[in-house]
């Protein structure tokens, strides 16, 4: 019967009959898992399952543990409000989280059998992160805390108002004790206080005397650059700056014995939006830092310091890895994932020989995995491709290409299930953001752009990982160093001239679309390019002058171009969209958040206008009520069934109802 059943769909998709694949309001109902946390002692994983709530109209998060051998998995948490950043005590017998139920984001705790909840913290101005202490008799939180009184009175007074670059209400941190008993109150102690910095990341020295944390001086995204590295001694609230370099030096985390601190840093660089970070570590108590991976080239990410090392994760190409590096040496060897699966979250048992994570191989979903640090061999604990199982998907390849300046290109390319060789495709790009992003050939729900629908309706589609991508090293993420927009449309171009020659896409159906920077390249290549016969912009830049004076996050535009728009106007010009606006021919739909702060909305505006006398056809959506995201299931589906529409009438010629 099975042997039946396979025959008779390998007669389908050889006939070229469309495969079946989710639509898109499926495919914005499909589950996901994340934040996997194995116990101390390595019995049980937490971890969160997104979901969606149509009703409410919002994505949702809640919490579920599954026995670490797959036997069994079961929903903890429930209820109108997300779940979040599960946490396991030292002894296990208690999880903490993080989650909105009382209206401002609190810590909550539970027993990992499940049971009902209890909150922990009442803070007025809610959570931001929280840490467990060693002992696991207290919990660290930093938090913005309650109004002052001198800004209760000035809204009285006065109403509401901002001074720009001055009112900011400095994140401090806080210590609770956990009660004996069950629904218990405690009251939160402040640790730090004043105006001088803002709390970000945060860790316990192992004997829970003191708190290493990174703080810049204050909560503006353009001053970033300001984090500096803390250590708070509990007993007498002292507080030490220990590192203080030029760029940001964040996520500290200690040595077994409390002697070091590990930590990221951008070691002094000035451009460090697209150099390599680093780890460095620096003694407790202050001293010269030691930069460990300078060698390394790419961005560690720090997980946690045992008694064999520091472990960090990275990406490497497409793939991602955990690394063990050596403090003493300044040598690293990968641990975890190798070319047939990557590692894209980790956390430890006690004792550092066994690990929970998600993961995923090629062509496959992302799941909980948990196995042996060593020898390494994941076993799923979960099963979300179960939800795909009656559809047939699009195909993930790594493919690779030479841009016009010489430069390797790789990106994923995106097949039918009933793909024929010899057959011309019309062919969608769908350009990542970022631009340090980067597109892997895992399979996983549609969002934004509704690739599975397009694959079946007989699309390739190309997800190019163009220059400035992450995975590819310093160098690589370099190339669109003051040349934006116009090594990223070679990187693009090149990728859909390599597939005309390999007699794959036909030439005269080829569109493209992304969000943030890759609405960007779309928009530059809407203005630039004579290749494509439809785009779509999302929240993409049209103009980097209008960015920059916009922005909550200036500092991107001075490092990539390395001027300001009043020192050097002709780079803007040269990397703008809008600075060829005369030439542009493409049909353009662009789709934004109102209030939108990183990328503001007057560049959609711009281009629509600038798209609109040059009598090119164009259609602008704006989104209420968002911002960089549209992060809401309804609007995410008209956004996707927007996309879907025009490119049917552009690429395919249907003329569809709106």
């Amino acid at each position: 019967m099975g042997r039946l059943l396979l025959l008779s769909l390998f007669t389908l998709l050889a006939a070229g009959q469309a495969p079946k694949v989710p639509d898109i309001r499926q495919s914005l109902s499909f589950r996901s898992p994340g934040s996997p946390q194995i116990s101390p002692d390595g019995r049980w994983v937490a971890y969160t399952v997104s979901e969606t709530d149509w009703e409410d109209n919002e994505f949702k998060t809640q919490i579920w543990v599954a026995q670490a051998d797959g036997s069994e998995r079961w929903q903890l948490t429930r209820g109108k409000k997300s779940a979040s950043n599960p946490a396991w005590s030292a002894d296990g017998k208690w999880l903490a989280f993080a989650s909105e139920r009382d209206g401002k984001r609190q810590v909550w705790l539970i027993s990992p059998r499940g049971g009902e909840a209890w909150q922990l913290t009442s803070d007025e101005g809610g959570i931001q992160g929280f840490e467990w202490s060693p002992d696991g008799r207290r919990i660290a939180f930093s938090s913005t805390g309650a109004e002052t009184k001198a800004l209760k009175d000035r809204k009285d007074k006065y109403g509401e108002y901002e001074v720009v670059e001055h009112d900011y209400r400095p994140a401090h941190l806080f210590v609770v004790d956990v009660p004996a008993e069950v629904g218990q109150k405690s009251n939160a102690e402040p640790v730090t206080s004043g105006d001088a910095f803002t709390v970000q990341s945060f860790r316990w020295s192992p004997d829970g005397s003191k708190i290493a944390f990174s703080a810049p001086r204050d909560s503006d995204l353009s001053h970033s650059d300001t984090a500096d590295l803390y250590v708070v001694k509990l007993a007498d609230k002292s507080v030490k700056k220990i590192v203080s370099t030029r760029g940001p030096d964040t996520d500290p985390v200690w040595s077994p014995g409390g002697e070091s601190i590990a930590y990221s840093t951008a070691d002094g660089e000035e451009f460090f939006f697209y150099k390599n970070s680093r780890i460095a570590v620096v003694p407790a108590e202050g001293g010269e830092p030691r930069v460990l991976t300078a060698k390394f080239d790419e961005e560690p990410n720090l997980l946690d310091w045992s008694a064999s090392g520091i472990w960090f994760g990275a990406m490497q190409k497409t793939h991602s890895w955990v690394y063990l590096l050596d403090p003493k040496e300044g040598t690293w060897k990968r641990m975890m994932g190798d070319e047939h699966f990557s590692v894209t979250g980790a956390s430890f048992t006690h004792d550092f020989k066994t690990s929970a994570m998600t993961g995923f191989a090629p062509n496959d979903f992302s799941e909980v995995y948990v196995s042996k640090v060593e020898p390494f061999a994941p076993k799923a604990v979960t099963d979300f491709r179960a939800q795909y199982r009656e559809f047939q998907l699009g195909n993930r390849e790594v493919i690779s290409w030479k841009s016009r300046d010489g430069a390797q290109i790789e990106g994923v390319l995106i097949k039918p299930a009933n793909f024929q060789q010899g057959r011309k495709y019309p062919l969608l790009v769908v350009i990542h953001g970022g631009p340090t992003g980067v597109d892997r050939p895992n399979r996983s729900a549609d969002r934004t752009y509704p690739v599975e629908q397009f694959v079946a309706k007989g699309a390739l589609v190309l997800r190019p990982n163009y220059r400035g991508s992450a995975g590819y090293g310093e160098a690589f993420r370099s190339l669109n160093v003051r040349n934006l927009g116009v090594g990223d449309m070679w990187d693009v171009e090149s990728g859909v001239d390599y597939l005309v020659k390999e007699g794959l896409v036909d030439p005269e159906r080829v569109g493209t679309m992304g969000w943030s920077q890759g609405g960007y390249i779309s928009a530059f290549l809407t203005t630039n390019s004579t290749k494509f016969k439809a785009a779509s912009v999302g929240a993409g830049i049209s103009d980097w002058m209008t960015y920059y004076v916009n922005t909550d996050i200036r500092p991107f535009t001075r490092q990539y171009l390395k001027a300001t728009p009043w020192d050097d106007p002709q780079v803007y010009a040269k990397t703008s969209p809008i600075t060829n606006i005369k030439k542009a021919r493409t049909p353009t739909l662009i789709q934004h958040g109102d209030g939108d702060k990183r990328v503001p909305l007057p560049n959609a505006y711009e281009l629509y206008q600038g798209l609109r006398d040059q009598g090119v056809e164009t259609r602008l959506v704006v989104y209420k009520g968002f911002g960089h995201g549209i992060n809401k299931p309804k609007q995410q589906r008209h956004l996707m069934e927007e996309n879907y529409r025009w490119f049917s009438r552009w690429v395919w010629g249907e003329m569809n109802q709106e």
